[in-house]
């Protein structure tokens, strides 16, 4: 097994039918496990952009040499059929990598220059003009002009939440420019329920009893539940990728159109939530019980002194992040493997589960999990995790059908 392999989750995937094909690692793979790992560097959930820059690069470099799907970026028709995919993968991972972070970043002092370890090969070519077309599309972190935000203490207002009463954050995802979609505003949910409406009392409800620190009415397996997702989303969902891909997907090229796909719909997903959050400003869980008697709805009890089982985000409550991320991974590889019915498993890093790792028959019962969690860890409403989980397999299928088709004839 290469070197460059770190295994930041061990997760196994068997395809629903009845055989199995072995589990084959190479270079794609083993370089998104390094990008993964490297992504952690950046603050937040915007690393998953440096991931999409990553394995569209990828992507490219390979289709330079293969030419069998549709480009992102680059094309060289002069390197059709011209050295290795494998070298091409790791000079496109590593020449953007080191773009982002620089060679001496730490997430790479375990990997070999791919120039040394392909010395010679043509496919270095076609990966390291990939990640130059690449690396000028970066995506960076920066503050708007009406940063540092703070909502405002009107009903159903987000505002700054306990312990830290942090300013809004990440508010320059707003104005990211997508991927694939034509702009951040493109899957935009429905507002929430209005305050008054029996729909949001029972949302709020729910999550009132389920979600509290202390007296929940959560049963053992809820509370497991809300331990195993206690994991960073953006690696653990590529991981799982990673898995199924050397586990079903024989073909370099293709493993590597797979990893693009989830990324730039993951990255796209999490552009079109953030848009959501701050177009509609909905308070938390923990604003809205501790407000409970001053919101417009007499069905609601008001608790000033509620807390949530985990802290809460500082950014809006609709829609949920992670249910977008959980929409768009899960329905990018439904739309790839043309199939719902899958079994594969997650193992969670965290240590002392009775139940770990997970199985799963569909692809979509992972995503129902996470809209579960998130409302017994008491940072959403079920509709922002419903909402959440419809507009990232929206934004899976969009780009599915717009970016890295097949080119046809081939």
């Amino acid at each position: 097994m290469s070197n460059l392999r770190i295994h930041l989750a061990l997760i196994s995937a068997i395809f629903f039918l009845s055989w199995t094909l072995p589990t084959q690692a190479d270079a794609v793979t083993e370089w998104n496990a390094v990008t993964a790992n490297c992504s952690v560097n950046r603050i937040g959930p915007s690393g998953l952009f440096d991931i999409a820059l990553v394995q569209t690069a990828v992507h490219d470099a390979i289709q330079a040499i293969q030419g069998r799907f549709e480009a992102y970026e680059y094309e060289n028709p002069a390197l059709l059929g011209a050295g290795s995919p494998e070298a091409a993968a790791a000079a496109a991972s590593y020449g953007t990598l080191v773009g982002i972070y620089g060679a001496g970043n730490p997430c790479l002092a375990t990997v070999t220059d791919p120039a040394v370890t392909y010395a010679g090969n043509p496919g270095l070519q076609a990966g390291n003009e990939a990640a130059a077309a690449m690396l000028p599309l970066y995506r960076p972190s920066f503050a708007l002009p009406s940063d540092p935000y703070l909502g405002s203490t009107a009903p159903g207002e987000w505002r700054p939440t306990l312990p830290a009463l942090a300013p809004g954050a990440f508010r320059f995802q707003t104005v990211t420019a997508p991927f694939v979609l034509n702009r951040p505003s493109q899957f935009r949910p429905e507002p929430p329920p209005p305050l008054s409406s029996v729909a949001y009392a029972r949302a709020y409800d729910e999550v009132k009893a389920l979600g509290s620190l202390t007296n929940s009415t959560r049963t053992p397996e809820q509370f497991e539940l809300t331990q195993f997702w206690a994991l960073n989303p953006i690696v653990t969902f590529n991981a799982t990728v990673r898995s199924i891909a050397e586990a079903h997907v024989p073909g370099i090229g293709d493993k590597a159109r797979l990893l693009a796909l989830v990324n730039l719909a993951a990255a796209d997903a999490l552009i079109s939530c953030w848009d959501s959050k701050y177009y509609y400003s909905f308070w938390r869980p923990e604003t809205a019980i501790r407000e409970g008697d001053n919101d417009l709805n007499q069905r609601t009890v008001g608790d000033p002194n509620w807390l949530p089982f985990v802290t809460t985000p500082p950014y809006p409550d609709y829609s949920s992040g992670f249910n977008n991320l959980a929409g768009s991974f899960t329905g990018m590889l439904k739309l790839y493997f043309g199939t719902d019915e899958f079994d594969f498993s997650i193992l969670s890093p965290t240590p002392g589960l009775t139940v770990n790792p997970r199985q799963y028959h569909h692809f979509s019962e992972a995503a129902q999990e996470v809209v579960e969690v998130r409302i017994l860890q008491g940072i959403h409403f079920r509709f922002a995790d419903e909402q959440a989980r419809r507009q990232g397999r929206r934004v899976a299928h969009w780009v599915f059908m717009k970016s890295l088709r097949p080119v046809p004839g081939t």
